[in-house]
């Protein structure tokens, strides 16, 4: 079992930045990728970024390209999201999600461990 953890979300301007944080129990060495989705109301839960746990290989939504990082701190066992230049339509519920194994990674279905989620609120 892998336990997740977020923190970080708030209400922020449009334009300003949050950094969110996932917080992986210590039994991360089955995890294959971690992965950020986000679901707003009345929509389904989406892809914004992931990455590979062993050799950091990233990917993003094209929504958030350019303006959102996902990062690790592998000591912490903990994954990041740096969200820039934020707009009112990134308004949503975001989850950390793992996967212990090989998939495309965008699609929820491809992960198996999910956090409770965190709410982040852009006001224009």
């Amino acid at each position: 079992q892998v336990q997740l953890v977020e923190s970080g979300g708030g209400l922020v301007q449009a334009g300003g930045s949050l950094r969110l944080s996932c917080a992986a129990s210590a039994r991360t060495f089955s995890v294959y990728a971690m992965g950020w989705f986000r679901q707003a109301p009345g929509k389904d839960r989406e892809f914004v970024a992931h990455m590979y746990w062993s050799g950091g290989r990233t990917y993003y939504a094209e929504s958030v390209k350019g303006r959102f990082t996902i990062s690790r701190d592998n000591a912490k066992n903990t994954v990041y999201l740096q969200m820039n230049s934020l707009k009112p339509e990134d308004t949503a519920v975001y989850y950390c999600a793992a996967r212990v194994r090989v998939a495309l990674g965008t699609s929820k279905d491809d992960y198996d461990y999910w956090g409770q989620g965190t709410q982040v609120t852009v006001s224009s």
